[in-house]
C-alpha cells in the first residue's frame, strides 16, 4: 500500500485531530519532532496552531499523507524563507510518519512528495531541513538525496546532560 499525498488540504476537524494524533504519537515513540516524551495532544496543539497560522498567512504549505483507511499517516510543512536573499530555497519542518507505518518506505515517499511539491513552487531551487543528531536521521536523509551542509554540536538539549547536534541538510532541486 502507498500513501495518498495532498498539498494544502482543507483544515477540517478530522485533519486537525489526525495531525494532533500523529504528532503526539510520533513524539511519544521517540521521534525527533520538537518534543521529548511524554507529551499529550494539549502539549502539541499550540505548535500545530502556529503551523496552521503560517499556512493561512501564506508563509508555509502543508503536505499530508493519508493511508488506505483515510487516516493521517505522514506530514511535513514546506516553509518559505522570508529573507530577500534566500527566497530561492525553503525549509522542510515537522517531517513525520506515524509509528504504525514505520519501515514501510513512507518516509521516503513523504520526502519525494515534498520535493515534487517544492519543484512546483516558482523560484524554489532547494530544500533545507535540520535534524537532531544521535538518531541516525542524517543517514536516512542522506539516502534520500540530502547532503549534510552544517552541524552545530550540542545545540539541542533533549534533557540535562543530553545535548545533541543540530544537523543542517540540503536537497538541491535543480
Amino acid at each position: 500500500m502507498s500513501l495518498t499525498f495532498t498539498l494544502d488540504p482543507a483544515v477540517t476537524p478530522e485533519l486537525r485531530d489526525g495531525l494532533l494524533d500523529l504528532w503526539t504519537d510520533a513524539s511519544n515513540a521517540g521521534g525527533a519532532v520538537g518534543f521529548v516524551p511524554p507529551v499529550t495532544r494539549e502539549d502539541v496543539r499550540p505548535e500545530l496552531v502556529k503551523h496552521f497560522a503560517a499556512a493561512a498567512e501564506g508563509r508555509s504549505r502543508l503536505l499530508v499523507g493519508h493511508d488506505e483507511a483515510g487516516r493521517v499517516a505522514a506530514t511535513a510543512f514546506l516553509t518559505f524563507n522570508t529573507h530577500r536573499l534566500m527566497t530561492h530555497w525553503l525549509w522542510l519542518y515537522t517531517v513525520m510518519v506515524h509509528p504504525r507505518h514505520q519501515g514501510k518506505g513512507y518516509g521516503r515517499d513523504l520526502l519525494a512528495a515534498a520535493a515534487d511539491a517544492a519543484r512546483r513552487i516558482d523560484g524554489i531551487e532547494a530544500i533545507r531541513l535540520t535534524c537532531r543528531g544521535g538518531l541516525g536521521l542524517e543517514r536516512f536523509y542522506g539516502s534520500c538525496g540530502y547532503k549534510e551542509v552544517g552541524r552545530v554540536p550540542g545545540a539541542i538539549r533533549v534533557a540535562p546532560g543530553d545535548d545533541r547536534d543540530d544537523i543542517v541538510m540540503l536537497l538541491p532541486l535543480t
